[in-house]
């Protein structure tokens, strides 16, 4: 049966919703009006390797089995949608339009996989380390979440590394590395029935008889998503450096001492709060993969555009930490790095 699945965020999100369509099912993407006229005439383009072949595939969504469609935030219509998925960049939360949508599917009581790489705090609050911490530090604006129950929110690591190509139109996404969606179950059976269904699906999908990569595969841990949290503070926020940004490739590999402490230090707090070693990704799994990381991580080129705000997984990282009497010099110094370049922006834009 295809399911309608709602995406937040036309860039990182058609990487999802393509896999989705591929596999029948009927997809939403909330963006921009002038993106959603580029997309509702011309469709997507995701381009992506295949195992073994030395070029990308362009996938297009019109020749997909599923259909596509791209709305503005103020014109959706919650009762068509089985399942929300979150895929753009916290700070995007706060628009008013967006706000004003997210009151609506917490009132609708929408179950939502987030693919953000900040966690939604009503799904921090389902893991009972974190329930009554106070995070809200590390958030844009955390009032964003407060209607959610936390039941119906979960986290889905956004391993697939993407970028749109700065030359192509705003309905392009090149994936560069082609690994799996990594999801937390839901609270309710009902809703990870859904989710188990979308998982079979989209894994049955071939390509000209072939294998597709970008799988999405559903876990009963909590804690499997976090996994992405050392990488992310390891390699993708020390792309930011006082001066330009860097590669994820030299950021991991600049000094690999460093990046193992760091990498070592945040799955140590992940087991703090309750994850199993076997949630976890190897350093040199990680440090591998790196390797073909030739692009500053997405905070690092959004900072260097001059963003005011990025998400801050490495403040709500740190801010764990000292929770939980962790605290890190290396993880603190990038936070401090982190900051200071985001208020020079500030400063030059005379917010």
């Amino acid at each position: 049966m295809a399911r309608n699945i709602l995406i937040l965020g036309a860039s990182y999100g058609s990487l999802l919703a393509t896999k989705l369509l591929m596999a029948g099912h009927n997809v939403t993407l909330v963006c921009r009006g002038k993106t959603a006229e580029l997309i509702n005439r011309d469709g997507t383009e995701v381009r992506i390797k295949l195992r073994d072949e030395p070029t990308h595939r362009a996938i297009f969504s019109r020749d997909q089995p599923g259909k596509l469609d791209a709305t503005s935030p103020g014109d959706v219509v919650l009762s068509r949608y089985d399942l929300v998925g979150l895929a753009m960049q916290e700070p995007q939360y706060t628009n008013h339009t967006i706000r004003v949508l997210m009151i609506k599917i917490a009132a609708a009581k929408l179950p939502c996989l987030s693919i953000m790489n900040m966690p939604p705090l009503p799904y921090l609050k389902r893991i009972p380390a974190l329930a009554e911490m106070d995070l809200d530090e590390a958030y844009t604006n955390a009032q964003v979440w407060e209607r959610f129950e936390p039941g119906l929110v979960t986290l889905c690591s956004p391993d697939p590394q993407a970028f749109r190509p700065p030359e192509e139109a705003a309905n392009v996404l090149h994936v560069g590395l082609p690994t799996n969606f990594k999801a937390a179950a839901f609270a309710d059976d009902a809703h990870n029935k859904l989710l188990r269904e979308l998982e079979t699906d989209i894994d049955a999908v071939r390509l000209d008889g072939l294998d597709v990569p970008v799988k999405l595969k559903v876990f009963n841990s909590l804690f499997v998503p976090l996994a992405k949290w050392s990488m992310l503070l390891t390699g993708n926020y020390r792309c930011i450096t006082p001066e330009e940004p860097q590669s994820i490739r030299d950021a991991v590999h600049g000094d690999l001492k460093v990046s193992q402490s760091i990498y070592d230090h945040v799955d140590a707090v992940a087991r703090r709060l309750g994850a199993d070693p076997q949630d976890q990704v190897p350093f040199a799994k990680y440090a591998k993969a790196a390797e073909s990381l030739l692009k500053p991580s997405s905070a690092a080129r959004a900072v260097a555009a001059g963003a005011p705000f990025i998400e801050r997984v490495d403040l709500l990282v740190k801010l764990i930490s000292l929770r939980l009497n962790m605290a890190n010099a290396d993880i603190d110094r990038t936070v401090q790095i982190v900051d200071q370049k985001l208020n020079e922006r500030i400063e030059a834009g005379g917010i």
